[in-house]
């Protein structure tokens, strides 16, 4: 009897301990990773693989960092892999998801789940609280990715900032005389559209009957010369437009958009620099001086993080792509690694025959590593960025690689270390601006001269043109691409 008591107490005992290690594994794994051990699994592939993909990682990693966001899963869906625009099939496979993820949230249908259901592109946006709905979503085939909509990677500890607080900026300055020349009717040509060759294009084309686009962080209302003034000197016939798609809200439902104007500076800079016009008060003029604008504020500075800022972008890109008048899109923004539904964005825009020109990373020292971002590291976009005057050595904050397409050269090396002179936010004022960000919206004016030059061509004759007219064309640069472009080449 003694023997059967012991042995049952020994039973016991193991049982306790093994329902105790089972009761602690499944509180582990329940228990959310912080916002440092997400980041930190991050950083991690990037410096080892230069990107990071959601969908490979584990539920529960995709779990925590949802809670970490409001709770907002961005799901990408369709029967392959670049199935990214809505049809009519993909239309059923997104009622049948929504309703999966409703019956795994025991949510109702005529609930509040729906954050945001994309009409262009095969994007849901979701509320999802169970892990569950996560390891279910990851094992459908017609998922094609998940990922946290609202999580924010660049917190204090991952600011890929650059120069000047995430890109923005309202200052001006007098500019040296060194770093201009004055072209009539009184315009100032910046000391690197000399070195591209730029003003010798302008005797074969200005960028006539093309709309170049910027999205960014919007346009200045108090600069007149892109504004009221935009056809002065010897720009004429042309117009700009401005639009808004950013919501400046915490609240992840909020659908009030925050206007046209720009917050920041940088967009009105980027504007400037690709098609400010040729006046005659003594200011910097653009690359294709007498090209259309179309402005987007879609996000509050350079780094697209914020769940509206993705929005944001991704409305941009859908309604410039069902623009025929549209042939340029600049981009001087960007995110560390791949953000699924502005990839997609990119790619129908792409598909309606755009060229979209990115920047190809501006960082302070210590994120120079991150390499090409996103989406300038992506195939349907045109990387650009930033090398010193008369050599080819990236900027001190600019970033370079294999996936860069063209340079543009935007730091002096006479000893001032100055940027390219463009309009500044104020009105009638100038100021510098530099990175892959001016190198990006240059190459935009030029691409504009090239098009206006050969209306009829598609993108990739224009970009093939742009190729040859680069110093290492037909080869290719391990960190540069095709080099610095001679404008007047590629409009010959």
């Amino acid at each position: 009897m003694k023997k059967r008591i012991l042995s049952l107490a020994i039973v016991l005992a193991m049982f306790s301990c093994s329902s105790n290690e089972t009761l602690e594994m499944q509180e582990e794994q329940n228990e959310l990773l912080s916002k440092k051990e997400i980041n930190s699994i991050i950083n991690t592939s990037l410096q080892t693989t230069g990107d990071f993909n959601w969908t490979t990682q584990s539920a529960h990693t995709i779990w925590s960092a949802v809670k970490h966001g409001e709770n907002i899963l961005t799901i990408g869906y369709g029967n392959s892999k670049n199935q990214f625009a809505r049809t009519t099939e993909t239309s059923n496979i997104k009622n049948d998801l929504i309703q999966l993820v409703h019956s795994l949230e025991k949510t109702s249908a005529k609930g509040v789940s729906e954050l945001h259901v994309d009409e262009i592109i095969n994007v849901i946006d979701i509320r999802v609280t169970n892990k569950e709905t996560i390891a279910t979503l990851l094992k459908d085939s017609r998922v094609r990715y998940i990922e946290p909509g609202g999580y924010n990677f660049l917190d204090s500890d991952n600011q890929a900032r650059s120069e000047g607080g995430s890109g923005c900026g309202y200052g001006s300055t007098t500019l040296s005389t060194n770093d201009y020349r004055t072209v009539s009717p009184g315009a100032r040509v910046p000391w690197s559209f000399d070195a591209h060759n730029i003003p010798a294009a302008w005797n074969y084309s200005t960028g006539a009957g093309v709309t170049v686009a910027i999205i960014d962080s919007g346009l200045s209302p108090q600069q007149k010369w892109m504004n009221q003034y935009f056809n002065d000197g010897d720009s004429s016939g042309r117009t700009v437009q401005k639009y808004g798609t950013f919501v400046d809200s915490w609240w992840a439902w909020s659908n009030s958009y925050d206007g046209v104007n720009d917050k920041c500076g940088h967009g009105t800079k980027m504007a400037a620099v690709a098609t400010a016009p040729r006046n005659n008060d003594n200011l910097p003029v653009g690359v294709a001086y007498n090209s259309n604008l179309v402005t987007y504020r879609a996000v509050e500075n350079v780094i697209i993080n914020d769940y509206h800022e993705k929005r944001g972008v991704v409305e941009a890109l859908t309604a410039l792509a069902n623009r025929s008048d549209v042939k340029v899109i600049s981009m001087s923004i960007g995110s560390p690694f791949n953000i699924g539904n502005v990839s997609d964005a990119i790619k129908y825009a792409h598909s309606k025959g755009k060229m979209i020109l990115a920047a190809g990373g501006t960082s302070t020292s210590f994120t120079t590593w991150y390499g090409v971002i996103f989406p300038a590291s992506m195939s349907e976009t045109v990387a650009v960025t930033g090398v010193k005057e008369g050599e080819y050595d990236k900027c001190d904050v600019c970033h370079t690689g294999s996936k860069i397409d063209f340079t543009i050269q935007m730091q002096r090396t006479n000893g001032t270390d100055n940027k390219i002179p463009v309009l500044s936010y104020y009105d009638g004022q100038a100021n510098y601006i530099g990175g892959s960000s001016v190198a990006t919206a240059t190459t935009a004016g030029i691409a504009s001269l090239v098009w206006s030059k050969n209306p009829s061509w598609s993108r990739e004759q224009v970009l093939q043109k742009m190729k040859e007219a680069a110093d290492f064309y037909p080869n290719k640069h391990s960190e540069y691409g095709y080099g610095n472009i001679d404008a007047l080449k590629a409009v010959q």
